[in-house]
């Protein structure tokens, strides 16, 4: 089992008898989310790298009948399960870090596409999607919400309400390769779509394209054909 090293240090510092407290606790937790093991053990197996987060997120979209646990209940249990059954979370390859130069106010801004299971005033799940832009140094952010998928059409609609709301256009747009944009990536030359191309064209911002899949790698160059 792998422990979060805050755990470790809280643990080390408790009496005997705060240590026993702890432990029962964590056992009336685990309790709790008893019922669910079987389908927890089932995902972590089928996605080891999964959070506990991710994991919650699974149990509320799939058990109506879930228990208003806390994020830390989760995390406990999900540690629980991983040690009980041998799945461990796999460690991904390190990088090294380095602080750089804040970027010039008006310079660069983030373009961001997610979706997310909302409760409804009926209490219902239902899924959004969403467009969020990031300026890279005001960390001013603007969310464009929609109930349908993002087409290319709604992309281009979200980033003109985004520069009406910061009042300007930033000079460069970074991106993940995402398909509404481009139609593939040849000899590492990334494709735009037409209707895409056409927009940047009138706008006139520059683009940068992080590594496919690598979202960590935002900010490196990648060639646009025009």
């Amino acid at each position: 089992m792998v422990l979060d090293p805050r755990t470790v240090k809280k643990i080390l510092t408790q009496s005997e008898q705060e240590y026993l407290d702890y432990q029962e606790s964590l056992t009336i937790q685990n309790k709790v989310l008893d019922p669910y093991e079987v389908f927890i053990k089932s995902r972590l197996e089928a996605c080891p790298e999964a959070s506990a987060a991710q994991v919650h997120d699974w149990l509320k979209e799939h058990f109506t009948d879930l228990p208003n646990v806390t994020e830390k209940t989760v995390f406990n249990f999900v540690l629980h399960v991983r040690g009980k059954h041998g799945i461990p979370k796999p460690f991904c390859n390190q990088r090294d870090y380095e602080k750089v130069d804040e970027l010039p106010y008006g310079k660069q801004a983030q373009v961001d596409f997610g979706e997310y299971n909302m409760t409804t005033e009926e209490n219902k799940r239902k899924k959004v999607y969403f467009f969020c832009m990031s300026l890279c140094r005001s960390r001013f952010k603007f969310l464009f919400l929609s109930e349908k998928p993002f087409t290319t059409l709604m992309t281009i609609i979200a980033h003109e309400k985004a520069f009406q709301h910061f009042g300007g256009i930033p000079e460069v747009m970074v991106y993940d390769q995402d398909t509404l944009m481009l139609v593939n990536e040849n000899k590492g030359e990334l494709i735009l779509t037409d209707a895409f191309r056409s927009y940047v064209a009138y706008r006139g911002f520059k683009l940068h394209f992080c590594r496919k899949s690598d979202p960590e790698s935002k900010g490196y160059d990648k060639y646009i054909v025009m």
